[in-house]
């Protein structure tokens, strides 16, 4: 099973990685502000994760890491 790590300081909530995720297993926390004031993204569902690292392909600011 991969992994994900997502970093939420870095995080600015854009939900690009929502979007490219093909097993809809994250989603933007909305109970969370990081301190820059976004809501980052979060993991619903690790268990469902297949390792495509789509996330961490699509995140501009680098803060996702998908270890297999």
């Amino acid at each position: 099973m991969a992994r994900v790590i997502i970093n939420s300081e870095l995080c600015k909530g854009c939900g690009l990685c929502v979007v490219a995720c093909p097993k809809k297993m994250l989603t933007l926390d909305r109970s969370h502000i990081n301190t820059k004031g976004y809501n980052p993204a979060h993991l619903i569902k690790p268990e469902a994760c297949i390792g495509c690292a789509m996330c961490a392909r699509m995140c501009p600011d680098v803060c996702i890491e998908v270890e297999k």
